[in-house]
């Protein structure tokens, strides 16, 4: 068992915004998250990742990964765990760079951040092979732009990339299809699955669009109203 959610209660201030979840993940599993906007998808995701904002706290029950209670780490036991271990995918990753910097310098950055004794040139090759890896044309020229400068999707295959450079255990995907065309939504799935069948790697994705889930998903859970209402084989629970 690579993630275990057990009874997980989650407060904003004195209000409980999810109550109850139970979530079992097993290594090279995809998982889909589904309900209503307001439902706690997003809540629980971010529980995981520890980055509930605001006044945001797990108020009951533990989060396991790899046989750890996450609710136990220390602020630098998360910043070693995050973007190598564990990785997330925001909603819109572009609402994520920093608009005024070229794609290369915060992609090596970032590299850097998480591997302190790589050369710069060495991260600067790294970059462009995971960019190549997420299909996207000319990675050089992907580096030198800034990002007003790619589309959407292009803007969203490089917030992959940029999660997957470390070859994580578990990815974390918040609606990363939601602001995208068909088209482009169509990809990025393609995208995903070729990557896990590659990496092996587990997914938790969260969506409100129940043909994403049945595109992507072996196993679904459907909250609403912060709690899990239904759970299960992605076949059994869609149809």
């Amino acid at each position: 068992m690579l993630l275990k959610v057990t009874d997980l209660d989650i407060s904003y201030g004195s209000k409980a915004t999810v109550a109850g979840a139970n979530i079992e993940l097993n290594k090279g599993e995809i998982l889909s998250i589904v309900g209503e906007s307001g439902s706690g998808k997003t809540t629980v995701i971010r529980a995981i990742m520890g980055c509930l904002p605001g006044n945001g706290r797990v108020s009951g029950g533990d989060i396991v990964f790899d046989g750890k209670s996450l609710l136990d780490n220390t602020p630098e036991e998360w910043r070693q765990m995050c973007g190598t271990e564990i990785s997330m995918i925001f909603q819109d990753s572009g609402n994520m760079i920093n608009p005024i910097r070229r794609i290369g310098e915060q992609f090596v950055d970032y590299i850097l951040t998480h591997a302190p004794q790589t050369s710069r040139q060495e991260a600067y090759q790294m970059a462009i092979r995971m960019l190549d890896d997420v299909r996207l044309p000319n990675p050089d020229n992907v580096m030198r732009s800034y990002p007003f400068e790619l589309s959407g999707g292009m803007r969203q295959r490089v917030g992959i990339a940029m999660a997957m450079t470390f070859s994580p255990k578990l990815l974390l995907a918040d609606e990363p299809t939601s602001a995208l065309d068909v088209l482009s939504k169509m990809k990025l799935l393609d995208l995903l699955s070729k990557l896990h069948q590659e990496e092996n790697m587990a997914i938790l994705f969260v969506t409100h669009d129940i043909s994403v889930a049945e595109h992507l998903a072996q196993k679904v859970v459907v909250m609403k109203e912060g709690q899990i209402v239904e759970s299960g084989p992605a076949h059994q629970v869609l149809r």
